[in-house]
């Protein structure tokens, strides 16, 4: 039987604990102790009388009866958010937390390093960067914009896209050296060929060995394409690289241009109910314009030729 009038800052701790998974992150997250978040969340599951977390070694998991309140908190979370950036912020300018999660190589080598204006443009905005090689579920709020390899097929999400990117096969000039030039694709399955872990592949756009030569079976792997980036700068093999991250290494060499072009996406991804709220908007059009404006990173044979078609 549910006891005791309901508390709405109850909601808070509960939705932390639902996103984390974990008492010890939800309370690091809060700036509370753990124990404050545990005592919380008795309290509101009293007052309903309902048990909205099944405890288990691994961490919290929502019951029926979380799920349903999840969907409500999060829509509550939404309007409040929204009133307080239309009336509490409207003469603070954008203001508040923004979360932007990004695959590993996009994040590492372009973003961070123009997160910088973005926070001289906005001082009262703070910036979450997540930078790694995985999907962000915005429903859950693990973020508030993604970047994306792909547009999302369903849920209550808005995509934009934000250009097209070009990937190249790349070795070292001190691999080369040492192992020979690399004049076809079946001169490949002699050299050491560096991929990602077949099971660990957080998005079927990154499958990228098939296409490259049949018979190709990578000897090195890792998750991680900035890791990839740096065997191969190392002289540890070949891989497949995006050109945005590997064209400016005056170490590395890009092979078999005329064979081995492919051509990948990104997305930036909103969620419906947020991303209005001036802090996401304005953050994803920072990303969106610092994109178009270095088109020339991520598609240059494009840009070339309109600049070749322009002089004519």
């Amino acid at each position: 039987m549910p006891s005791g009038e309901f508390e709405w800052s109850d909601l808070r701790f509960f939705l932390a604990v639902a996103r984390a998974g974990k008492l010890t992150l939800a309370a690091r997250q809060l700036g509370v102790e753990h124990s404050t978040v545990s005592r919380r969340i008795v309290a509101l599951e009293a007052t309903l009388g309902a048990k909205l977390f099944d405890r288990n070694p691994v961490g919290y998991v929502l019951t029926a009866h979380g799920e349903r309140l999840f969907a409500s908190a999060e829509a509550m979370e939404t309007l409040a958010s929204a009133a307080q950036q239309e009336i509490g912020g409207a003469d603070l300018g954008v203001s508040g937390t923004v979360r932007i999660g990004a695959p590993d190589g996009f994040g590492t080598s372009f973003l961070a390093a123009r997160l910088g204006r973005l926070a001289a443009q906005h001082p009262a905005l703070e910036i979450q960067f997540l930078a790694m090689p995985r999907l962000f579920n915005l429903t859950k709020r693990e973020a508030d914009i993604a970047i994306s390899l792909s547009r999302p097929k369903q849920g209550r999400l808005h995509a934009r896209k934000l250009t097209d990117y070009q990937l190249r096969l790349y070795a070292s000039r001190a691999y080369l050296d040492t192992h020979g030039p690399i004049e076809n694709r079946a001169a490949l399955l002699r050299h050491t060929f560096i991929s990602y872990v077949d099971e660990l592949l957080y998005a079927p756009e990154l499958d990228y060995t098939p296409q490259v030569a049949r018979e190709l079976r990578p000897r090195v792997k890792s998750s991680s394409v900035v890791a990839q980036f740096m065997a191969v700068k190392a002289g540890a093999g070949v891989a497949v690289l995006p050109g945005f991250m590997a064209d400016a290494d005056p170490d590395l060499v890009p092979l078999l241009a005329d064979e081995v072009r492919l051509t990948r996406a990104f997305w930036l991804i909103t969620h419906s109910d947020t991303r209005t709220l001036a802090r996401v908007q304005v953050a994803a059009d920072f990303i969106a314009r610092e994109v178009q404006e270095a088109r020339s990173l991520f598609l240059p044979n494009e840009v070339r030729a309109s600049f070749g078609h322009g002089r004519k």
